[in-house]
């Protein structure tokens, strides 16, 4: 699903990377192009339609681009609601309950973070694990009530026993194969809600010895990750502490252009997404930065078809791209080669098929 903005631009670039990944590993993919967002609104008057759902339930993942247009077009119908609609829409349809969000620096990027120097020169590659389908997002009661100075709004936080021990064996099964550490982030001096969270993640730590587990408050962590990114592999997060925290991480690498991400539900089923969004204002221009699409590609490759090397060898040769200078206009520094989004492609590929 390419859908929207720089979506079909940057996804060209990732299903040339997969096209080389069937040539060197003797394997066959089937794709299917389906519209969403703005897209597919103008064949379906919907973000949404039944067409693509159809496609998505007989297929074994999806790679999706991104969806959201100009924001002098935001109040239209084509474009109002268009994140909720489609993306929240499929996470729903599938029972997508964990959202899988890496935040590497690359050491050759160190100079992009905001981190002081001495911190991002030794770079960080973190995993936020986030819970994607419960919590105070979802929780009922929610709703406001009375008026004037009495007028009040409330949400709920709401998670069970079960939701909080799936997304917890997410993390500790993902740790696993890792650098075997979870850091479960809550606000347990607080919130009812989250002393729970902290004694079901205790629960299924137990389960996996061979994993470090460490809880920390949702504060302190927000601090640690300016101060000590380097001791975090893999963050395990309620839904509103995982979006918060994930942004966070994310703002440090230097550029969201950089940044794949997973939801992932039972199974091996998945959508796969960069999580730069559709970027209108550079739509049509060739200058995207394609990595995040690769790299999404590249995580559909590990979770859902099991291709560990095949996954290994994009992200090797992303970033002996990057170690070799090549740079699109968000990452660019002066001494670099500034690319444009398909040579950028063109390089990576390269070093996949060599």
């Amino acid at each position: 699903m390419p859908g929207d903005g720089i979506g079909p631009e940057v996804m060209q670039v990732a299903l040339k990377i997969l096209d080389a990944v069937q040539s060197k590993y003797n394997v066959c993919f089937d794709y299917r192009h389906a519209l969403v967002g703005g897209a597919a609104w103008n064949d379906y008057g919907s973000h949404l339609p039944e067409e693509t759902l159809k496609i998505c339930r007989e297929s074994d993942a999806i790679l999706f681009g991104s969806v959201g247009g100009p924001v002098r077009e935001q109040d239209t119908d084509k474009w109002r609601g268009v994140e909720v609609h489609s993306l929240l829409g499929l996470r729903k349809a599938f029972e997508l309950y964990a959202n899988l969000r890496p935040a590497k620096l690359y050491p050759a990027l160190a100079f992009a973070s905001p981190l002081r120097s001495d911190i991002s020169q030794k770079g960080f590659d973190i995993l936020v694990v986030r819970e994607l389908t419960g919590g105070i997002y979802f929780g009922q009661p929610k709703g406001r009530r009375g008026s004037g100075d009495a007028e009040t709004a409330f949400d709920t936080m709401l998670y069970s026993r079960a939701e909080i021990r799936r997304i917890a064996k997410v993390a500790f099964e993902v740790a696993q194969k890792r650098r075997r550490k979870v850091t479960s982030v809550d606000k347990a001096n607080v919130l009812t809600t989250m002393v729970f969270w902290r004694q079901v993640v205790e629960e299924t730590a137990r389960e996996y010895p061979d994993v470090e587990y460490e809880p920390m408050y949702v504060d302190n962590a927000a601090m640690q990750l300016t101060k000590n990114p380097q001791q975090f592999d893999v963050m395990l997060c309620g839904n509103m502490f995982g979006d918060i925290l994930s942004d966070e991480a994310a703002a440090l690498t230097g550029s969201l252009g950089m940044l794949p991400s997973a939801s992932i539900g039972m199974g091996k089923f998945g959508m796969y997404e960069p999580g730069g969004g559709s970027a209108p204002d550079i739509a049509g221009q060739g200058i995207a930065n394609p990595i995040a699409q690769i790299l999404s590609a590249a995580m559909l490759l590990r979770y859902s078809f099991g291709m560990i090397a095949a996954t290994e060898d994009i992200e090797h040769a992303v970033e002996t791209v990057l170690n070799d200078g090549y740079r699109t206009a968000d990452i660019w520094q002066k001494g670099n080669r500034k690319v444009g989004t398909a040579e950028m492609g063109d390089q990576i590929l390269k070093r996949l098929e060599s």
